[in-house]
């Protein structure tokens, strides 16, 4: 057996490939190999690392050392100082955002030491392509203990016991679900896991499916068993190709090993599992949407009752989980639903997987106890806002979530918790906005999602959330009107009572929660015609203090119009003509310079106009409050 003195864990998931990590993972075999080392450093291509902003990522064991952005360049170096010379690269590792300190090991970063894996148990550590680096690692110890230990009655008691809620979005006791499922009797039944994962920002089912697809399986074994289902189907959505990939491999691996088919490790237990790829549609994400889907029908949710436990996938009993809620289960059957229940609170056990992303300085995939704050969440683990902008808010729950403002951040991170905010924790994606967002904006992006996805089955969510975008579009564009808010409102409240399914009786959550603490800015929008962030292009204009202008040039130098002229030393101008509000220049300067107004400063800010003049033209037509 080959013994090395070092192991690369090369990142190996869709956002390190897409930024070159296969590249790094050729060019470093190589080098390797013309310096003689191959026998020494064993490379690794794992899954998704987690710290996907920073990838191409790799870790050195046993140092721990973290390595980021690294290129095909890097790669000479790494190997020269590290690899021979003993000396780590510093260049390459790690920085605190904010702080300024030693550069730490991979273990002592807030983003890595703050986290608690349990559905990511794997990342970054296994090759999710060999089944044997996940046997290593207790693979399929707990389907074993299930089929050769366990009754189905044992198998869904501990899974009550810990208290493990359905990680896909609607937080369903899964312990409780198999039961009903269990007690149907049928000559057939269906175990089925949702990787459909439709939500903008959304990314943590497909990076479990990537770095660890084993643990899919195993969870969905054990399921199997506790239901008493013969067959299962993996729904992924097609634009994963990479996971359907590595599922399609981990599942001919299992059959080779004994763990899929028939007489599972000579239990006389059979299942067989195979994927089902999706058209990527949003409503697919839904249950009997997804059911009906895989019987070759149109993606379209059904009444309930009966529930897909009574009378599911072709009318028999089926039981249908995410992947992270398949996750966990091995460990569960493993350390005990007690175990699992000791972390997180009394109604939200265990951990949950987040995607965060946005403005935020740490991008990437979380796993955190529930009960954790937010704030901790976004300034400990995230890393805080970028370029010391504040922040505004952060969407939990994709578009059937809501907008979270400041002074709630120290909301715990739990299901009750999170729905009292008027947001709800959903699959996992949590979306950072700074004070540059606009929220009429943000409200209008996500609705503007959930009209398009909406199946057209029932006129509430058809009609009304199409009506409400309109609505939305009109405010944007400055032709907002008196009423238009508590219209959105009563809108809202009608659609969440009368939609059929999940997406419209959630869609219009990001409207009200933002009109329910951003008010004051869809007011701005209406009455005043004014976007104070500079995002509607049609309700600002850009112009220059040039009592604050220090003639710097670097809005010049990044406006793509040229409309900004002046001189070194000289206060600079914007030329209203050919302004296109890109914000590009406000986001440029340092000094507080540029500044926003309402649309009627175009009128006033005459290219040829003395800046006194301006100034008391500005004066004069403001009214009170609108002032910079």
């Amino acid at each position: 057996m080959e013994r090395y003195r070092a192991s690369v864990m090369l990142c190996g998931g869709t956002g390190c490939i897409a930024g070159g990590s296969l590249k790094v993972k050729n060019a470093l075999d190589e080098e390797l190999k013309n310096k003689g080392l191959q026998n020494e450093i064993n490379v690794v291509l794992t899954g998704c690392n987690g710290f996907c902003a920073q990838g191409p990522v790799m870790t050195v064991y046993p140092e721990d050392i973290f390595y980021e952005k690294v290129t095909v360049k890097d790669i000479p170096i790494i190997v020269e100082e590290h690899f021979i010379k003993g000396r780590p690269v510093e260049r390459l590792m790690y920085k605190e955002p904010v702080k300024k300190q030693t550069i730490p090991l991979m273990r002592d970063i807030p983003f890595f030491s703050l986290q608690v894996l349990r559905a990511l148990r794997n990342k970054g550590l296994i090759d999710p392509e060999k089944i044997e680096e996940y046997i290593a690692r207790d693979g399929y110890q707990a389907a074993a203990k299930a089929l050769t230990e366990m009754t189905p009655e044992q198998i869904i008691d501990e899974v009550k016991k810990s208290g493990l809620r359905g990680r896909g979005g609607a937080g369903f006791p899964t312990g409780l679900k198999w039961e009903f499922c269990s007690k149907v009797k049928g000559d057939q039944k269906y175990i089925l896991c949702n990787g459909d994962e439709g939500d903008p920002g959304a990314f943590m089912d497909r990076s479990i499916m990537e770095a660890d697809p084993h643990v899919v399986l195993e969870g969905m074994i054990i399921g199997a068993k506790a239901i008493g289902a013969n067959k299962g189907y993996i729904y992924v959505r097609a634009e994963y190709p990479l996971a359907v990939h590595r599922l399609q491999l981990a599942i001919k691996q299992a059959k080779e090993y004994g763990l899929l088919g028939n007489d599972i490790l000579g239990t006389g237990f059979n299942l067989d599992i195979e994927i089902y790829q999706g058209a990527g549609a949003f409503v697919c994400g839904e249950e009997t949407a997804l059911m009906r889907s895989i019987e070759g029908k149109r993606g379209m949710p059904i009444p309930r009752p009966p529930f897909p436990a009574q009378k599911g996938l072709w009318a028999k009993p089926t039981v249908l989980n995410n992947v992270e809620t398949y996750a966990n289960i091995p460990q569960i059957i493993l350390n005990g639903g007690e175990w699992y229940r000791s972390l997180g609170t009394e109604k939200s056990t265990g951990t949950k997987v987040f995607a965060l992303s946005g403005a935020i300085n740490n991008i990437g995939l979380i796993e955190v106890p529930m009960g954790i704050p937010l704030r901790k969440i976004i300034y400990d683990i995230g890393g805080g806002i970028p370029k010391g902008r504040k922040f505004k808010a952060v969407q939990l729950g994709g578009p059937s979530g809501g907008c979270i403002p400041e002074h709630l951040l120290d909301t715990p991170v739990t299901y009750e918790d999170i729905v009292k905010t008027g947001a709800i924790v959903g699959s996992g994606g949590m979306v950072v906005m700074n004070d540059l967002n606009c929220m009429v904006s943000v409200a209008k992006f996500f609705l503007e999602f959930t009209a398009e996805e909406s199946c057209g089955k029932c006129p509430p969510c058809r009609i009304g959330t199409t009506v409400m975008l309109d609505m939305l579009t009109n405010i944007t564009e400055g032709r907002g009107r008196d009423g238009d808010i508590e219209l959105l409102e009563d809108m809202s409240r009608d659609i969440i009572a009368t939609s059929l399914c999940g997406l419209g009786q959630t869609a219009p959550n990001p409207v009200l929660t933002t009109i329910k603490y951003f008010r004051d800015e869809y007011e701005s929008h209406i009455q005043e015609k004014w976007c104070k962030t500079g995002v509607c292009k049609e309700l600002c204009t850009f112009y220059i203090d040039e009592e604050k202008c220090k003639a710097c040039g670097a809005c010049k130098r990044v406006c793509p119009q040229n409309a900004i002229s002046g001189e070194k030393k000289v206060p600079h101008r914007i030329n209203q003509q050919l302004c296109i509000q890109c914000r590009s220049c406000y986001e440029a300067c340092k000094f507080d310079s540029v500044k926003i107004g309402p649309r009627s400063y175009r009128e006033i800010l005459a290219p040829d106009m003395p800046a006194q003049e301006i100034l008391r033209e500005m004066h004069t037509a403001v009214l009170a409050g609108k002032e910079e």
